[in-house]
This record gives C-alpha cells, sequence and structure tokens, in this order.
C-alpha cells in the first residue's frame, strides 16, 4: 500500500491543495495526517492562505483516504467539522514485524517514548522539520514529515510517500529531499 505522511497543515488552504494535488499525482492509496490541521496556534504566524473553512471543504472530500491523529492545535471543535475522526492521539500501523507509532509529537516524541520494539518507528510531526535518524541505543528509527504549510529550520514545505520498506521525503514540486529504505 501506498500511504502519503503529512503534518501541521495550519489551515492553509493554499497548501492543503498543494497537498492534494500531490496525493493525486503520487497516486497514494491513504493520508495519514498527523495532527495541526485547521488552527495556526499562537505560536505560529498566519500561514499563507489561512482559510480553515476551505480546507475543512478540501479534506472532508477525501474523507475515505484519510487517518489522522490529534495534534496540540486541534480540539473538539474541530471533529464537528471534520467527516474523519481527528481526536486520537495516536495510531500503530503494523507492517510485517515493524509497527509504525504515529502521533503528533507533542505528548510522545524523541524525549518521551511511547511503547516501542526494538526496529519500530516513532513517526510524529509537531516540529515542522523533516527528519530520519536511527537511534542505536534505543534500537527505533524516527521520522518527521515536516510541516504541510510553515516549515523551520531552513527545510521546504512537503510531505513523506511511504511504500513498502521505503519512505521518501518530498516538497511541493516533486523534489525527492530525503529517503530512508528499511533493511
Amino acid at each position: 500500500m501506498k500511504w502519503m505522511i503529512a503534518s501541521d497543515i495550519h489551515g492553509s488552504a493554499y497548501y492543503c491543495r498543494k497537498l492534494l494535488e500531490a496525493y493525486e499525482k503520487e497516486e497514494a492509496e491513504r493520508l495519514l495526517l498527523l495532527g495541526d490541521i485547521l488552527y495556526h496556534g499562537p505560536r505560529n504566524d498566519l500561514p499563507e492562505g489561512y482559510a480553515p473553512k476551505e480546507v475543512i471543504e478540501l479534506l472532508n472530500a477525501h474523507k475515505n483516504d484519510i487517518y489522522c491523529v490529534r495534534g496540540n492545535c486541534d480540539t473538539e471543535v474541530d471533529q464537528m467539522v471534520l467527516e474523519f475522526p481527528v481526536l486520537a492521539d495516536y495510531c500503530v500501523i503494523a507492517e510485517g514485524e515493524t509497527a509504525v507509532y504515529a502521533t503528533h509529537g507533542h505528548i510522545y516524541n524523541e524525549q518521551k517514548l511511547p511503547p516501542l520494539h526494538p526496529g519500530d518507528i516513532l513517526l510524529h510531526g509537531h516540529t515542522h522539520v523533516p527528519k530520519c535518524a536511527v537511534h542505536e541505543e534505543e534500537s527505533y528509527i524516527y521520522m518527521n514529515p515536516g510541516s504541510v504549510s510553515l516549515p523551520k529550520e531552513d527545510s521546504w514545505h512537503g510531505y513523506m510517500i511511504w511504500e513498502g520498506s521505503e519512505f521518501v521525503w518530498k516538497d511541493f514540486d516533486g523534489q525527492e529531499h530525503m529517503r530512508k529504505k528499511l533493511s
């Protein structure tokens, strides 16, 4: 199965459209959103094209393709307008013997680990910085797709593609920035 993984839309209809265009172009079968969907949050400037009502409409049109976890800016009122579940703190996806623990990153992260077995993947957004790191001491892999609308630390607006044992980080021009193949 081919997954697109993205985080931190923060109410930007402009970048949500770019995300969904990339979703169609990539021909992904599922879209996993790692939280902070509609609200920009008190620590962020308004992203380009800030229009949460448009984001609602855009994402609801894909409601059967979307899996989502709650970000620190997501609330019960968001669930009232979004037609797919958004309030789970995490989800676990099994891929063979590997578990992918997907969360936003404000509760569980590299400093506060969820339950992981050797070889598992901790996947979260929240920092707005794309990353892939192998933590040999704790024997897990950490991945972050970065931010759709508000990238930080000189990164890019983008997403990840996960297909089989391969993860690829891309920007909205389709340029590949990182790649990780699991052994």
